[in-house]
């Protein structure tokens, strides 16, 4: 698709949502507020997120004056919209007519009115009234000059229990199953005599109801990843029809202080369906449990997941200048850190550093969120201050704008799989933790500055020298064929503990570990051993001792090279990690959950072997992390609270001081430094 105004925009977007619904009382705090967008070097505003009841006062009574000033006045300043449809928070009057666009919950209660995300995608007449709205937009605003992209709804989150979703998703479960012997082999009906004889059976997992069949609970999740992907389609249709050059997007989340990937949809399927990823971020920097730096490397993870979905640059479409309001507690950024984040952005693909929220509302929960304009309208305190020195850099290194970053190293995340696995009632209930398990072998490589592509299953392979596949407890046939052919055509494999248990119905595979894997590694996992928190083991590795927990596989070796051994309990000097030669390529096992210590020492090994350490960099620093877009732009990042010093292969200029940098590079905590090499 030609994306003609996003294409050519040459400079870094910044700036945010704007809620100018909010203050049209305040007619000299809209006119400040273009004169703070100036200085603020901020150039792109999210318009209408949640103006529905601005735009529609009342059923069929539109006003769009307000918008067409605002969006006319952003354009005169030189300025970009990116236009929202208000689908995530309806009107009052909407919920008082027509109760049924109201969500039910799993305990099928009918929600009032109120918050936002309570609505059921299957709502007819939901889906009417989002339609009208969405056209009207898109006829007044599709070929205006300041319009940018399209921002669909808000975070699409959250599941609805409403008799009209329960038809939807027996429809949905008929489709893919046909019979009803299918669905009762695929959810293995006969457990707790739950063999469903009539398609009016099949219910929406409940905490009233059923919440014990996986193989439900697995197809409903499905379900609902794929009927927020038809709302969002029906959303787009019109917009697509009278705008076919402008892109569009939804904003994607993370979860937890953690920031692993968002449990509740597929966005891996949900990237199919947008022009371009964007999505909100909100880390808890200088919080009292983590390093900094670990904490950044977090950030790198879930950008870099959201950059490979697509294989392109992404888009921050929402992060604070400050603080935020929904943390435990909410503690603002120390000074240089909104620089040193908003740079990190931009190092593993964003094309932009966009806000929530340019102005602090006045009022209801958000009324403390941080916002680049705070209630004491003051261009001159410490956080307007810092915006306004972040958008002066990125005018500094909009020649980095587009450019691409390329990876050797992949890991690979699977929605179905987090699911099922979250589901499994053994192992240990609350030491699974997969999303975190990949991030702890993504650190190595960011502490180490490689790149690495977060991606799923489905993606290419072949493009990778080295792909890490950990705890895919639920892997389909498929999967085991294509990490086959990869390894088999030269590529080096790492799995792990909890791998190969169940097939995509979440039904146990049957025979012992799948000969496919037997094959592939070479061993044959015979039993897991689950550690109690303050339990552990040891395995001898490399002429050391590395101390494992909560995971032990114990394995059954054929023909495969032992690397490691247990050292304690009654499997001792049995082995732990392994190493097999399939085809071309090889492939590794790690049979027990072990410490940094040990990933260092072992990822070092297929590092120096394979040759991907970064040439760059001669003498990195576990806390400076080093990212390279393109062939000659490295964004070198200080995230410790102490001077660093790193040295790398070539001199270059700071593009942001626009002073020279020598080989051996010297931080202040916090401090960022862009550099374009003189060696291209």
């Amino acid at each position: 698709m030609e994306q003609m105004k996003y294409n050519l925009e040459k400079r870094f977007l910044h700036g945010g949502d704007y809620n100018p619904d909010q203050w049209l009382d305040y007619p000299e705090v809209l006119q400040k507020d273009l004169a703070l967008m100036d200085k603020a070097k901020a150039n792109t505003f999210s318009l209408g997120i949640f103006a529905w009841s601005t735009l529609e006062p009342e059923e069929g009574v539109f006003h769009f004056e307000w918008l067409d000033k605002m969006i006319d006045d952003i354009a005169q300043n030189g300025g970009n919209v990116i236009l929202a449809t208000p689908s995530g928070a309806r009107p009052a009057w909407m919920s008082q007519k027509y109760p049924e666009v109201l969500r039910t919950n799993g305990q099928r209660e009918k929600m009032r009115h109120g918050g936002r995300h309570n609505h059921c995608f299957s709502s007819p007449i939901y889906r009417e009234k989002v339609a009208r709205i969405n056209r009207k937009l898109a006829e007044r605003y599709h070929d205006h000059p300041a319009l940018l992209m399209w921002h669909i709804s808000n975070e699409y989150s959250g599941e609805c229990h409403c008799d009209l979703c329960q038809e939807n998703f027996r429809q949905w479960v008929k489709r893919k199953y046909q019979t009803l012997d299918a669905v009762n082999q695929a959810w293995w009906g006969p457990f707790w005599s739950h063999t469903i004889t009539d398609w009016s059976q099949i219910e929406s997992p409940s905490p009233i109801g059923e919440m014990q069949v996986h193989g439900l609970n697995l197809d409903w999740r499905r379900f609902v990843t794929d009927q927020t992907i038809d709302f969002y389609e029906h959303e787009i249709k019109d917009i697509r029809s009278l705008s076919p050059n402008v892109p569009i997007t939804t904003n994607f989340m993370a979860d937890t202080y953690d920031l692993i990937p968002f449990q509740s949809l597929d966005y891996g399927k949900f990237a199919q369906h947008v022009d371009i990823i964007s999505w909100d971020c909100y880390p808890a920097w200088h919080n009292d449990w983590e390093t900094t730096a670990d904490l950044a490397s977090k950030v790198g993870f879930i950008n870099d997941q959201y950059r490979s979905l697509k294989q392109q640059p992404f888009l921050i479409m929402e992060s604070t200048p400050s603080g935020v309001n929904w943390h435990d507690v909410n503690k603002t950024k120390r000074p240089g850190m909104h620089m040193l984040s908003s740079m990190q952005f931009l190092a593993h693909g964003s094309d932009s550093n966009l806000y929530f929220q340019w102005r602090k509302s006045r009022g209801s929960s958000e009324k403390f969120h941080g916002a680049v304009v705070d209630h004491d309208n003051d261009e001159n305190n410490r956080v307007f201050k810092d915006v306004a020195e972040v958008g002066n850099a990125l005018e500094h290194i909009k020649e980095i704008k587009g450019k691409n970053k390329e990876a050797k190293v992949a890991i690979v995340y699977d929605w179905d799989n987090n699911w099922a696995l979250n589901d499994a009632q053994g192992f240990g209930l609350q030491s699974k933790r997969y999303p975190q398990t990949l991030q702890e072998h993504y650190r190595y490589f960011w502490q180490n500055d490689i790149a690495v592509d977060v991606i799923t299953p489905t993606q290419d392979f072949s493009t990778y020298d080295l792909v890490i596949v950990p705890m895919l407890y639920l892997i389909t046939e498929d999967t085991m064929t294509k990490l086959q052919d990869y390894t088999k055509n030269g590529g080096t494999l790492v799995a792990t503990y909890l791998t190969g248990y169940v097939n995509e119905t979440d039904l146990a595979y049957l025979n012992g570990w799948p000969q496919a894997l037997q094959d592939l590694f070479g061993i044959a996992v015979k039993e897991t051993d689950a550690l109690y928190p303050k339990q552990s083991n040891k395995l001898a590795f490399a002429g050391a001792s590395f101390e494992v927990q909560d995971y032990c596989s114990i394995l059954d070796n054929h023909d495969a090279e032992v690397l490691a051994t247990y050292e304690e309990d009654f499997y001792a000097q049995s082995p732990s990690v392994t190493k097999h030669p399939f085809g071309a390529g090889t492939a590794y096992y790690i049979g027990a959950r072990t410490k940094a210590d040990f990933l260092g020492v072992f990822y070092d090994q297929i590092i120096g072997t394979l040759g991907l350490a970064n040439p760059w960099v001669k003498q990195g620093h576990p806390a400076v992390s080093v990212q390279q877009r393109g062939s000659n732009h490295y964004f070198v990042m200080n995230f410790s609270e102490e001077s660093q010093e790193i040295c790398v292969a070539s001199e270059g200029i700071d593009l942001i001081k626009k002073e020279s940098t020598m080989q051996e590079i010297q931080l202040a905590p916090y401090e960022v430094k862009v550099i374009r090499t003189t060696d291209v």
